[in-house]
Formats: structure tokens, sequence, C-alpha cells
């Protein structure tokens, strides 16, 4: 049933519950969006609306929402820029903050009950801009809305793109042609709440502003740990796992993050702000997202040593309100966790059964010195397109059963047969009967955009979300 509540549409789903204000005014700043020139939609995600009870609304009411930031009934009656440090390529920054974006509203999640917050990209400048026009590229929206698709596709946890909107003015940028056009993205997210966030009260030696930190994450993201004598050991602990979760997660959906800063990493393990991210072609430890990342800091095989480095940096803020000891032991968890996760990812994405720890981590080392066999010739996704429920006479009888003859795939075919399949059935999709799986490799978005950007051409954008939408209910990953 849809009911009216102050004039908006909405569904019972609609739960308001803003919390951040709370944490009080050392950790934002209440700001104004900017006042756009035109407000033109571009893409609505209904299926995330219809999870927060927003699906009913009208373009024109969403479009005052999301383009304009008409306050939602019963949420923040203003914008809140948020306040944080970082180290960024592990240089410390004492002058971040949310500098073309700000928390919107909150509210609760239909299934599960999370709470999640709108967010936004390119909304004006606040007090954190640092000079920058606080504004987002079209460019740079649209790669995020392609980028949180396939991610969630791939089961990787990570903020969902909820509105991108088109504003009118024509900004100049030194990675884009310009003037390029520009738009405002919001974000559904679980959390805006980041390393950094503890890193700058920490920076200031506020261990009471800390303690409050653990104390609010504790209440709204991981109540669980309500009960823990040492809060902040086990909010560290809590942390370290969900980080190694997306980490792993990552590494199997061969997606490299490009700028894995303290300010890019959250505390309830999703990822968000895609900036130069990129999918891999093929297996390359070595490939890199971001063209100033010359040194390869940020490189495909060293992100979990980087998700590492971040959460050391987070515990080192923590030592303000817990002793070392547990928060070292949370910490010295990550890498048992991780390649338990990466062995639990690898099954997923293959449509396999969990087994034994000592046999799904053999698997998971034969797995991918059969994917680094494979070179250049074996692109990423088709291996486990062709793979999927470990179904072999499907992989054999394909067009790249030629790639997968060799010594190290003999070993990946052997320790596969311990494995059952999860789902069997998912193959009966037809996505399984097409030649090729759906990948989202660079020069495809590039290809994607230069339609729009030529022509006003939406259209490959929008066949493009659909074929990911269709590929992300034939693999069901959860």
């Amino acid at each position: 049933m849809i009911a009216h509540l102050k004039g908006m549409p909405v569904s019972p789903d609609y739960r308001p519950e803003p919390h951040v204000q709370e944490l009080g005014a050392e950790f934002f700043d209440p700001v104004a969006p900017a006042d756009f020139p035109m407000t033109l939609l571009r893409f609505r995600n209904d299926r995330a609306a219809a999870s927060v009870g927003l699906e009913a609304l009208s373009d024109e009411e969403w479009t005052a929402h999301f383009g304009r930031f008409r306050p939602l009934p019963d949420n923040l009656p203003q914008p809140l820029a948020m306040r944080y440090h970082g180290h960024q390529f592990r240089v410390y920054n004492p002058e971040l903050g949310d500098g073309r974006g700000f928390t919107f509203a909150q509210m609760r999640e239909d299934q599960g009950g999370r709470l999640l917050d709108l967010g936004t990209k390119g909304s004006g400048q606040t007090p954190w801009s640092r000079g920058g026009d606080g504004r987002l590229t079209l460019k740079g929206g649209v790669r995020e809305v392609l980028a949180t698709a396939m991610l969630e596709a791939l089961g990787v946890p990570s903020s969902r793109s909820f509105s991108l909107i088109e504003t009118g003015e024509q900004l100049m940028r030194g990675d884009e042609p310009s003037p390029t056009r520009s738009s405002v993205l919001v974000r559904l997210s679980h959390s805006n709440i980041r390393f950094g966030t503890f890193q700058r009260q920490a920076y200031f030696q506020k261990g009471e502003q800390v303690g409050q930190l653990v104390d609010h994450v504790i209440a709204y993201y991981y109540p669980e740990l309500a009960g823990a004598g040492d809060r902040g050991a086990a909010l560290m602990a809590a942390v370290v796992a969900r980080a190694a979760r997306l980490t792993a997660r990552w590494m199997t959906a061969g997606f490299v993050h490009g700028v894995l800063n303290t300010d890019n990493m959250n505390i309830t393990g999703e990822s968000f702000d895609y900036g130069p991210y990129r999918f891999l072609p093929y297996n390359d430890p070595n490939f890199t997202a971001a063209y100033f990342d010359t040194a390869g800091l940020y490189a495909f095989g060293r992100q979990p040593e980087s998700v590492f480095w971040n959460l050391q940096q987070l515990g080192g803020c923590l030592t303000l309100v817990s002793p070392s000891e547990p928060l070292i032991e949370a910490l010295n968890g990550f890498g048992p966790i991780y390649r338990r996760e990466l062995a639990g990812a690898l099954l997923n994405r293959l449509g396999l059964l969990r087994g034994e720890e000592e046999a799904e981590v053999a698997f998971a080392n034969a797995t991918f010195r059969a994917i680094a066999e494979g070179g250049q010739a074996l692109r990423w996704e088709p291996f486990f397109f062709d793979w999927f429920c470990g179904d072999e006479v499907r992989a054999m009888g394909g067009s790249r059963a030629s790639l997968y003859e060799g010594e190290a795939f003999a070993e990946f075919r052997r320790l596969l047969k311990g494995f059952a399949p999860d789902r069997p059935e998912r193959l009966a999709n037809a996505y399984f009967a097409e030649p090729e799986p759906q990948e989202l490799l660079y020069d495809e978005i590039e290809a994607i955009w230069a339609g729009i950007a030529e022509r006003d051409d939406w259209s490959a954008l929008h066949a493009k979300l659909a074929a990911i939408e269709a590929a992300r209910t034939a693999w069901g990953l959860g």
C-alpha cells in the first residue's frame, strides 16, 4: 500500500532514521547543495529505491529530492559534509573531508533492517573542497553506475548507484577532454563512516571522540558487539573480518579499485567511490587502474597488502581507547580470514558448494595457478563463465577448450571433482547459452561514453545495464 507522508508518496518500507547528527558538530558541517542550471534525470535505480520505500516517487519528485536535494520526510533537515583525514598513497593528508559530496538521508532497509545512507558526489562545494568546484563529470557518473551494477552482480559488497542527474554545467578537467558535461550522483550505501573519520579524531588526540565514534558505529552498524568488554578491540576484529571478505571478493571479481587510500575504506566493508577503477582483462598481478599509480602501490596483486596497511592505521587510532595487544591480535587475524574468504569467494564465483577448509585452500591455489597459466589468451571473466557449477563437459566443449589442456589445468580439474555444484539448475538460464559472458572492460566503457558524448545516445548504457542485470539474475551470487 502506498501512503503520502507530508505530500510525498512512500511505501510502508520507507523508514527514515537519521542518526549521523547524533555524533555532533565535531564530525560534520551542515552545507547547502549547489543550485544547478539544469536537472535532467539520466538514471534511477528503482530496485534499490524499492529496498528503502522510495520507488513510488515520480520522476519530478525524484529530481526534486536527488537533484535539488529537497529534504526527504522526517529525515535530515540539511545535508551534512563529513569531516575526515586519510593517507593518500600512504602520505597523511589532514586537509580532507567531503569536498564534493554530503550525507543527505538515512533510513532502514526493508530486508534485514540495515541502516543505509544516501550520500552524494558532485553536489557542490563544501568547507572541504580545497579550491575544487565540488562537481562530478557526467562521464564519472556513468562510470560509477556501471561499476556498481557489475560489482553487485558479481557478489561484491558495494555501494549502489541510486540516481544520476545531468546538471547542465561545463567542467574543465585535466584527465578528460574539456569542457565536459556535469552530473550529480546519489549513492545508497551501508555507511559513510570511513577509516579516515577515526584518523581525524586521533590526529587531534581526541580520545573521547574516538570512543564516541566507536560507540556510534557499534550501536548502528555492529549491534551484536553491544556487550563487548573491550569495545574498540571488538570493533577492530569485526572490521578486519569485513575488510578481508571485501578484498577476497574484489580478487575473485578481477576488480582493481585504483585508489585504496584510507579515506576510501569504510567501516562496514563495502567498496565505494569509483574513480579510476578497472576490471582485469586477464590475470595480471601488476595491473593498475590509476594512470598516476606509477609505483604500482594499488596494483591488483597488492590489494590485500594495501587493505591490511589501511587496517593498521585504523588500529593505531583505536589505541586511544583500547590496549594495543587485543588490537594487534585482531589485526593478525586478517591473513587467516582473508585466505578462508578467498577460497569461499572463489567457490561462490564458480557455483560450487563449500568443503573442508584444507581442500578449499588447495583448490583455490590450483585455480589461480591455472588462470595464470592461461596468460593473456584467457580472459578473466570467461574462465568463470566456462566453469560455472563445475561443468567440465560444457567448459571442454566450448571455444576456449584448448586453453584448458595445460598441466596446471589438469590439477585444477582433478581438485574440481571434490566439490559439488551449488544450484546447478542455474545453468539452464539462457545467459549460459550465450557464447560470451558479460564483462566490463575499459574499451567497452569508453565506447558507451562516446555514444553519450558525441550523439547524446544513451541506448548502449541502458542495454549494458540490462545485460548486467540479466547476468546478476543468472549468477545468483550471494
